[in-house]
């Protein structure tokens, strides 16, 4: 508490003598992946604690959904919801095979790939008008207007703050303008080949030689852990000592010596990283992502944000420049895989009661859903991470003879890897929700495929892509903002999987129910560790504040905010002005600027019903709406309770 209150103290001063200096503005965005606002507390993370005091306090924030690293970091960049920017999930339909161009010099892949990858990234604007998302970011829009802008931390979410740099040149990335140091950084280099990550140029470098830090990023902490032997026990200190030295000791002196304003975005790896991998819980669901290690990572992230506001409170004139916006992407909790409730019920999917040599028994494998989407269609299941030959030399997806590797996998068809794929359905895995493809759009085949995933008992929550009508169980992927103007193909159905709160094992005076939320994941994780992507606000609760000269001091925002309404704030504040294509765009947070009101009318709270499917569940989505746009709470697959309908009230 008492650090708590210093850090309170020192940054109440730092805004006092910012009112009279401020004369450009300087942004530093604070990215804290995988942080839950419950975790946010004097004791764990003192210097949020004491930010979120001495600023603006966001009470009632949002993750977007699906609550994923990659398009919560569109969201971030852009200002745009998800329909806009089409990054659904971690893992997408691209509708081509990767690297088919050969720009990378890397072999044809997955058409379902993770784009937490520069090279993925690339590509994807190399087949998508060189801006895969379609929108400018906020980092863009600076760099152009002559700022200096960098980028620093977890590989994939980095880079698409300026994706538009990832274009590749005669086989590998040309130099970006934005500075852009990630895991991958120096990967190649021995070669020359600089094949997996955009280059530093000399001026970087230099800064990073003067700083005695090396010019390539150390791994993260190893191992993740397995079904019979445990994940990490530490939090990622080594790969983020690096990332958080390489930005306080190398890039912010170089920003400050070339004397322009800057933007500038870090992205903590902790504590998602070790929530993940943590070995505190294995296939238990206590204590959870509640463990030593997962503290231990979110004190980590903490003491990131110690090192840059130190720096930046070190020297008055960048103090009173200099805004600092804090958010997490998204929340998490702890994964089952057998566990359908609290009660401990275990799933009765078909799935879960087949044996795997690397799965214990009664638990769901990797790729859970696609087995038994499969099965119920009748359809032959193939693993698209897993590519071979054959007879003729020609490239197919191999033929699934336990379960997906990753989770991903194309159904019915000859397994023919093609750019037009002949599946039937492609399944894009990725945790507490996954994505289903319907290549040839046909609208019998999706009402069959809801009807079938309707009847599993670790459905969450359906959503159907609109242009297939109405279907029992599912609401339309429009009520979520999931249908825009993307470039990248979208997906006929997503699936979230089932939330549920634990009780603790004691009584606790300040027991917070979301610090105990478990989901149902398809991942190659194990039940025990920690994963997000579901519609739970366990996910969707994320951490957001900020201060600085143009924030509110000791101001607790009461509105509904989300991560798509950082940039059109910090666009506002640098007076950038984006060229839009899509019209699913967040807004100004008005009320928590400084000599500023709040614009509009008041927040409504709704919910949505879908119709009931054949055992009578449907699909429940509680919302927020304020200024036309929408805030995700929370969604599930219920039988609806007496006069539960849709609708909005204040």
């Amino acid at each position: 508490m008492r650090a708590a209150r210093l850090w309170s103290v020192g940054l109440v001063a730092w805004l006092w003598s910012a009112s009279a200096l401020a004369a450009q503005h300087n942004i530093v965005i604070f990215v804290a992946d995988g942080l839950r606002a419950g975790s946010v507390s004097a004791e764990d993370t003192p210097t949020m604690a004491a930010l979120r005091e001495a600023g603006v306090s966001f009470v009632n924030s949002h993750a977007l959904f699906p609550t994923f690293t990659t398009p919560n970091a569109s969201a971030i960049a852009t200002g745009h919801y998800l329909g806009d920017t089409g990054d659904f999930s971690n893992a997408v339909y691209a509708g081509y095979r990767l690297f088919d161009t050969g720009n990378f010099r890397l072999p044809p892949a997955s058409s379902t790939p993770f784009i937490e990858s520069d090279p993925v990234l690339g590509d994807l604007d190399d087949h998508f008008e060189g801006n895969f998302l379609g929108e400018d970011s906020l980092l863009a829009l600076a760099r152009e207007r002559g700022y200096s802008t960098a980028a620093i931390g977890k590989l994939g979410p980095v880079a698409i703050q300026d994706v538009t740099q990832l274009s590749p040149r005669q086989g590998r990335f040309a130099t970006p303008q934005t500075i852009i140091i990630d895991d991958a950084t120096g990967a190649g280099a021995a070669d020359g080949t600089d094949g997996n990550a955009p280059p530093l140029d000399r001026e970087v470098v230099a800064a990073l030689e003067s700083a005695d830090l090396p010019l390539v990023t150390p791994a993260r902490q190893q191992p993740t852990g397995t079904s019979r032997l445990p994940g990490v026990r530490n939090a990622n200190f080594v790969q983020q000592n690096y990332f958080i030295a390489a930005t306080t000791r190398a890039v912010l002196p170089l920003l400050k010596r070339r004397g322009k304003p800057f933007v500038l975005l870090y992205w903590s790896r902790d504590p998602d990283g070790t929530q993940h991998n943590q070995g505190d819980s294995l296939n238990a669901l206590r204590p959870g992502i509640n463990g030593s290690s997962s503290r231990a990572a979110v004190r980590n992230a903490d003491d990131n944000l110690r090192q840059i506001l130190e720096f930046v409170r070190s020297d008055a004139q960048l103090a009173a420049n200099t805004d600092i916006f804090v958010t997490s992407d998204h929340g998490f909790a702890t994964i089952s895989k057998h566990d359908i409730d609290a009660q401990g019920h275990a799933t009765a999917s078909p799935a879960a009661h087949t044996r795997y040599p690397d799965v214990p028994a009664g638990f769901l494998p990797p790729g859970f859903l696609a087995i038994d989407l499969a099965r119920l269609l009748y359809e032959p299941l193939y693993d698209s991470d897993r590519i071979g030959n054959d007879t003729r030399g020609n490239a197919v997806y191999e033929r699934v003879s336990t379960h997906p590797v990753v989770g991903n996998a194309v159904i019915g068809g000859t397994g023919a890897a093609l750019d037009r794929t002949d599946a039937q359905v492609i399944v894009a895995a990725n945790g507490g929700s996954d994505l289903i493809y319907l290549p040839n759009g046909e609208r019998a085949l999706a009402r069959r495929i809801v009807a079938l995933i309707a009847a599993l008992d670790y459905v969450g929550a359906l959503f159907v892509d609109d242009q297939y009508g109405a279907i029992p169980g599912a609401l339309p992927l429009s009520s979520i903002a999931l249908e825009g103007d993307a470039r990248l193909p979208r997906p006929a159905l997503v699936v979230a999987f089932k939330t549920f709160l634990l009780e603790p094992l004691a009584a606790a005076q300040a027991y917070n129910p979301l610090q105990h939320a478990v989901q149902i994941a398809d991942t190659s994780l194990q039940q025990g560790q920690g994963m997000h992507g579901s519609f739970g606000r366990d996910n969707t609760y994320n951490f957001m504040a900020a201060i600085g000269p143009d924030f509110k001091q000791h101001y607790t925002d009461a509105l509904p905010v989300s991560n798509a309404d950082i940039a059109p704030t910090l666009m506002r504040l640098l007076d950038l002005r984006a060229r839009t294509r899509g019209t699913l765009l967040g807004r100004v947070l008005e009320e928590s600027l400084e000599g500023r009101t709040a614009a509009g009318g008041a927040a409504q709270r709704c919910r949505a019903l879908s119709s009931p499917a054949a055992d009578g569940r449907r699909t429940l989505l509680e919302y927020q709406r304020l200024n036309a746009r929408l805030y995700l709470d929370q969604a599930q697959f219920r039988r609806a309770a007496a006069g539960e309908v849709s609708g909005c009230g204040p």
